[in-house]
């Protein structure tokens, strides 16, 4: 496991007194428990044309705004489906949604919204191996549906554009969170393009999102199928990966300096989905290993929540007698929990998430450390 550096400490000594600032700036008493709505792979659509779930989310919206407990809205990515087209439209329409949340809104961006663009199904293209070029998906007068014909590093930067325009300021109600775009090694700067990536203080629990898609295994699904990836996308993911995992050492440095009583993780990959097979984890085996060292040596309560396979799940996929633990064995940690957020069907559905700090809860399938949670379905 790394270690933080000298400068690292520094940083986090710096973040703490962030997060201290703007708790007091909020008016928020960091000892009082406060409650999230956690959703995400929605809203979906079965074909580019399906808006039932779209025009379904108003409403969605309505009942979250409408209960008195939520102070905090969590979405952990996907905001369409796999068949569903990229086009700047229709993340604007998504962004115009969100605007009527009364209550903050971090969001993570989850595989299908950038880096699956390129596959076919939804508007990017295929190789075409008599040719040696990519076939485009094409609209009617012969343009690319997609957004920069699905390129996934052009549709990720469309949704920092849309979605991340103001760093370190949450979507819905504005509040301040630190973001990777200021707080980043100086020896990797290109840290500072993860603008996606935060963290905060909340009920004295720190709270860390990453960049980590679903689907296309941290991006290893070589784009538009061809032969091999390209040197943009071996980039792409060394970069990201390197940039997140920085992000979880000064996220469990900060939680130290904080005497945090807790820290909740959030990221779009399911790096546990048995659908996907053991082979198409291994692009997640260096996020398993940080989590898994740093939850042991943090000592507390760790909780990760993540979308992408879509079924609401509550387990310890790091204890050793877990059924998921095959997937990446070797691990045996007590102090983990994990949450599949339940997305991708009608009606819409979220996790109401507490989190006590004077709590102490035993693990069990909705209660564990500081935190409690049910589901909601509307």
């Amino acid at each position: 496991m790394r270690t933080l550096r000298p400068n690292r400490l520094v940083w986090s000594a710096i973040f703490g007194a962030l997060l201290l600032t703007s708790t007091a700036a909020l008016g928020d008493d960091a000892n009082r428990a406060s409650t999230l709505a956690v959703y995400g792979d929605a809203p979906y659509g079965t074909t580019p044309t399906d808006t039932v779930e779209f025009d379904a989310t108003p409403a969605f919206i309505d009942s979250i705004n409408a209960d008195p407990d939520v102070s905090l809205v969590m979405h952990v990515g996907d905001i369409h489906s796999g068949k569903q087209y990229c086009t700047a439209a229709y993340d604007q329409g998504v962004y115009d949604l969100w605007t009527h949340f009364q209550d903050p809104l971090v969001y993570t961006p989850g595989d299908n919204e950038w880096t699956d663009c390129n596959k076919k199904a939804e508007g990017g293209g295929a190789y075409n191996a008599t040719t040696g070029q990519i076939d485009y998906v094409l609209d009617a007068s012969g343009a690319p549906v997609d957004y920069a014909s699905g390129d996934p590093v052009a549709n990720l930067d469309l949704v920092r554009s849309t979605f991340f325009s103001k760093p370190g300021i949450t979507l819905g109600a504005p509040r301040v969170v630190v973001s990777q775009r200021f707080l980043f090694d100086r020896t990797h700067r290109s840290d500072a393009k993860y603008v996606e990536n935060v963290m905060f203080d909340q009920s004295r629990v720190l709270v860390v999102t990453i960049n980590l898609p679903g689907g296309s295994n941290n991006d290893q699904d070589v784009w538009y199928g061809a032969p091999s990836e390209s040197a943009a996308q071996t980039q792409e993911r060394t970069e990201r990966t390197g940039a997140g995992l920085r992000w979880l050492d000064l996220a469990f440095g900060a939680a130290k300096l904080l005497r945090s009583k807790g820290v909740l993780i959030m990221l779009q990959a399911d790096m546990w989905d048995p659908e996907k097979g053991a082979a198409h984890q291994s692009g997640y085996e260096a996020f398993v290993s940080s989590i898994a060292q740093h939850t042991a040596a943090f000592g507390g309560p760790v909780l990760l929540l993540n979308g992408d396979s879509h079924v609401y799940l509550s387990d310890n996929p790091l204890a050793a007698s877990d059924p998921l633990n095959y997937m990446h064995p070797g691990y045996d940690v007590a102090n983990f929990h994990r949450i599949v957020v339940h997305g991708s069907t009608l009606p819409l559905e979220w996790l109401k998430l507490r989190i006590d700090p004077k709590a102490n809860a035993p693990a069990s399938s909705n209660a564990f450390g500081p935190f409690s949670w049910s589901e909601v379905t509307e």
